[in-house]
């Protein structure tokens, strides 16, 4: 039996903001698996809608539906700082998928014997990573928000983690915000926050040379 596919429909006029408006939608954007990025620049909304979509934050008008198991990986996430990463996996993974997770803790050179507080930037973000993409449900539709998940990550676990993306974007769909740290990058769907409005601009071609002028 096929899994559901995921799927995150912004309505039209889905206003974003704490207090005040901060951006809305002109039209309805639909997003199905697959990784969709969001970009804007520093204090433009990308943590907001991703918030809102979380239902962790009340948008200040509009709906949106989410079809799936959603889950919310913000930038500024923290485990108990004395637990060790193989502790961090044996509380929040199934046992099923925990070897998994352990060995992919080991392709990116993630010591899970070491206490989380123990940890660098790129090392809690592997740890923060791995739970989230193990958390992942095998039998239903996935949705991931991801803030600024690359941030501190080397080359090598980058890769690692994308082709995770890669190889889930029937059963998964990723929307996830980012700094991109190079002009050729791909971003063949791309959900952008510019001045007051939110859209969704899509091509095969595209890449954050091309996007980054759209941005103010």
């Amino acid at each position: 039996m096929k899994s559901p596919s995921p799927k995150l429909k912004l309505q039209a006029g889905l206003t974003i903001g704490y207090g005040q408006p901060l951006a809305s939608t002109a039209e309805e954007i639909l997003l199905e698996g697959g990784t969709h990025f969001l970009i804007a620049r520093n204090g433009r909304g990308k943590t907001t809608l991703l918030r809102t979509l979380a239902k962790t934050l009340k948008q200040l008008g509009g709906a949106f539906e989410a079809e799936g198991k959603t889950q919310y990986l913000p930038e500024d996430l923290r485990f108990d700082p004395e637990i060790t990463v193989e502790g961090i996996f044996k509380s929040l993974l199934s046992a099923a998928r925990r070897q998994a997770a352990l060995d992919l803790a080991t392709a990116v050179e993630l010591d899970v014997r070491k206490a989380y507080g123990k940890l660098s930037t790129g090392n809690r973000r592997k740890t923060h990573l791995i739970v989230a993409e193990y958390s992942v449900e095998e039998d239903s539709g996935n949705i991931l928000l991801l803030d600024e998940p690359f941030s501190g990550l080397d080359a090598y676990a980058r890769e690692a983690f994308e082709d995770i993306w890669r190889n889930s974007s029937d059963k998964v769909l990723r929307l996830v915000s980012c700094h991109p740290d190079y002009d050729s990058m791909g971003m063949p769907s791309a959900i952008m926050i510019h001045g007051k409005s939110i859209h969704h601009t899509v091509g095969t071609d595209q890449t954050w040379s091309e996007l980054k002028h759209q941005l103010n």
